[in-house]
């Protein structure tokens, strides 16, 4: 059983790494549709402005990403999350410890670098399939025949990785349609590729990637974090200033 809170308007459910690989595994288990995203300041900021993207995930189980998902809860419900479940680190450790043995398509990046990031998870993890590939990069005429090609590869999940809002938008468009299951992955095929390195472990540990991150793409990354870090912290102000608790509930989505 996992736990759900209201973060600035989006349900966000939570528990420790193992319970939410064990939720996922018996979701697709008993054949229910699964769309997984995870919420962070940025994709917070973004559904703050667009109505039809937070509407979007109310039918996504969205698991809390990152210090700031922590810092909200601690100010809007007096606690942490359980575990951080940032993308980048939960689709690793799924793969780890899922009871299934996957048939997985990848979206998402360059051609060369999925591609790379498809052999990395044959090796990495050879009792699942990597089934098919395609870049995230598409045109409107593309859509049709990406899908058939989904549809003829027949994957258990789809690892979606076109960046904030596509990869969710994305997955509301198609999920069911072409696969019962989906996450939006974000980087973790240029981390899993080795396009983009990841930051070392004691950053990690310290909760500052994000630092890290935009050390090594300044030009793309500053206003995600520099502007977007004091948005998200001065809605969060907001928020607790009108006195509008939002109450925790128990929820298996």
């Amino acid at each position: 059983m996992l736990t759900a809170v209201d973060i600035l308007g989006i349900r966000v459910h939570s528990g420790s790494v193992d319970n939410v690989i064990q939720h996922i595994d018996q979701r697709m288990q008993q054949n229910e549709v699964t769309r997984i995203a995870f919420l962070n300041a940025h994709l917070s900021n973004i559904c703050s402005t667009n109505t039809d993207l937070r509407d979007c995930l109310d039918n996504f189980l969205v698991l809390n990403d990152g210090v700031g998902l922590d810092i909200a809860r601690r100010v809007l419900h007096g606690k942490p999350f359980q575990d951080n479940l940032n993308g980048s680190d939960f689709i690793t450790n799924y793969l780890d410890g899922t009871g299934h043995d996957l048939r997985i398509f990848l979206l998402g990046s360059r051609e060369d670098v999925v591609a790379k990031a498809g052999e990395t998870i044959q090796s990495r993890w050879p009792r699942h399939r990597v089934v098919g590939h395609h870049h995230g990069f598409l045109e409107e005429t593309d859509v049709a025949r990406l899908q058939a090609l989904i549809t003829e590869r027949q994957p258990d999940l789809l690892l979606v990785g076109m960046g904030n809002p596509r990869q969710e938008r994305w997955i509301s468009a198609s999920v069911p349609g072409v696969c019962d299951n989906a996450i939006a992955v974000g980087a973790w095929l240029d981390f899993v590729s080795g396009a983009i390195p990841r930051a070392p472990a004691w950053v990690r540990r310290a909760r500052l990637e994000w630092v890290y991150r935009l050390c090594l793409e300044p030009n793309r990354l500053a206003q995600r974090y520099l502007i977007g870090n004091a948005v998200f912290l001065t809605r969060l102000c907001l928020a607790k200033m009108r006195n509008r608790p939002l109450q925790a509930s128990s929820s298996r989505s």
